[in-house]
């Protein structure tokens, strides 16, 4: 890469475990990182949700670009109710967000999305593109919260007059500093598998994704969105069960879906299913997955 080419790049939520695959793949193109998050060792000390503060703590930086991969996820939400925090960061945190991005001259703004804003139903064989409603109505009450954040937070980065903005719809994300969580549960034996019944989820490894933010750093059409999923959908039972068997955990049991709605959010999931298209994403970003399945990606996170 030549350095004109090169970018500065201001990164929200940088030491989350997607951030931190983030930062190594921008990086690796040649870019230099700024690390924006609420710890101290972050190169931007600030919180999305104190918009003065983050205002404060970003004057007088010069960015060419803004990338939001916050969360206020700590561990995977079980409850509807768990998602609550990172529903509110992508309404107002990512308004604050666009305002510190004009303050520091950004002119473009990525955005890490989710295709769980196309709704979380059973879609059937359907594929779903770019082109399909993002942030349906008409859902349950908890469900239609979260979708509404999404859908908020991409017309937020997407609509700003003078930034160039880009959605990139991630699937359900597996890899180092993700799968281990699955690995620990197994290993205490508190995970089951739920029975998938036919129903599959769109997943990505953390590094692919990773590495579409970094091309979308300087490709990819503003005002688009792009859906990053690999090439084969999987059930959420059948993803345990790979993992388990991957890294010689014990086996865990299988369940009926309805034994999960104690645990909401996760009933939730488990009964979606939802398959989407990468073409776009293949075609317009230079996009495609070096793992094209769950097997290829969970093989490769043995060797490390």
């Amino acid at each position: 890469m030549s350095m004109t080419e090169s970018r500065n790049v201001l990164l929200a939520g940088a030491s989350g475990v997607f951030g931190r695959h983030v930062a190594e793949e921008l990086t690796a193109a040649g870019h230099t990182v700024l690390g924006l998050g609420r710890g101290a060792e972050s190169d931007v000390v600030a919180d999305l949700m104190d918009r003065d503060g983050l205002l404060r703590a970003v004057q007088g930086l010069e960015v060419d670009t803004v990338v939001h991969a916050a969360t206020a996820l700590r561990e995977p939400p079980m409850r509807h109710r768990d998602m609550a925090a990172t529903d509110a960061l992508r309404v107002a945190g990512t308004a604050h967000l666009v305002e510190a991005a004009r303050a520091v001259g950004a002119r473009r703004m990525i955005a890490e999305s989710m295709v769980f804003g196309y709704g979380y139903r059973d879609f059937g064989d359907r594929v779903i593109t770019e082109s399909d409603v993002f942030g349906p109505t008409g859902l349950d009450a908890p469900s239609q919260r979260h979708v509404d954040a999404m859908r908020t937070k991409e017309e937020l980065m997407l609509g700003t007059e003078g930034i160039e903005g880009v959605a990139l719809r991630f699937g359900l994300f597996y890899g180092p500093g993700g799968t281990e969580t699955i690995v620990d549960l197994l290993r205490k034996r508190r995970l089951p598998a739920v029975a998938d019944r036919g129903r599959v989820l769109p997943w990505v490894h953390l590094q692919d994704a990773a590495r579409a933010v970094a091309l979308a750093v300087e490709g990819g059409l503003p005002g688009e969105a792009y859906n990053i999923a690999d090439h084969a959908p999987m059930g959420f039972g059948a993803h345990v069960r790979a993992v388990a068997e991957v890294f010689g955990t014990p086996k865990p049991l299988t369940v009926p879906a309805w034994l999960t709605r104690p645990m909401s959010y996760a009933h939730t999931i488990s009964t979606t299913s939802l398959r989407v298209s990468n073409a776009k994403a293949e075609s317009e970003l230079g996009w495609t997955p070096r793992y094209r399945d769950c097997a290829a990606g969970l093989a490769a996170l043995t060797e490390w």
